[in-house]
């Protein structure tokens, strides 16, 4: 079965707070999120759920779900993360492009890799192939 292609569409959503009780009380109340830890791998890591999921964590209806982090840097904003087939291949045409590498390709444990990354105009975004095998 040959491997599902990417829509290149956001995915994944990032929010990074200074205050993790602060900020799941204030986006739960705000918009009715559900926020929950993400899992022992993950213990810093919190999981936000905008859109219903099946039982094994797929959207029930369209959306995007996100997860909630301690901000590293002073400046660290809001990421969203795009769906690509190949992350190698992206990430050369990104350098190519006049990108920059910000977080090199990492594994995500029964999800597939990722990387953080920076466009030609300052932004930067993140990048996730999904691995066939762990779905």
């Amino acid at each position: 079965m040959e491997p599902k292609k990417s829509s290149h569409t956001p995915v994944h959503f990032e929010i990074p707070v200074d205050n993790m009780a602060r900020a799941q009380k204030f986006y739960s109340e705000l918009f009715g999120w559900n926020i929950f830890g993400a899992g022992d791998n993950f213990s810093e890591y919190f999981m936000i759920q905008t859109v219903p999921t099946d039982e094994k964590g797929m959207l029930k209806e369209p959306g995007i779900n996100g997860g909630m982090l301690m901000r590293s840097n002073p400046g660290q904003q809001i990421l969203n993360y795009i769906s690509v087939d190949n992350i190698d291949e992206s990430l050369t045409k990104l350098e190519q492009l006049g990108g920059t590498i910000l977080m090199p390709k990492m594994p995500i444990a029964g999800i597939g890799w990722n990387c953080v990354v920076k466009d030609t105009e300052g932004n930067s975004f993140g990048m996730i192939q999904e691995d066939s095998s762990a779905a």
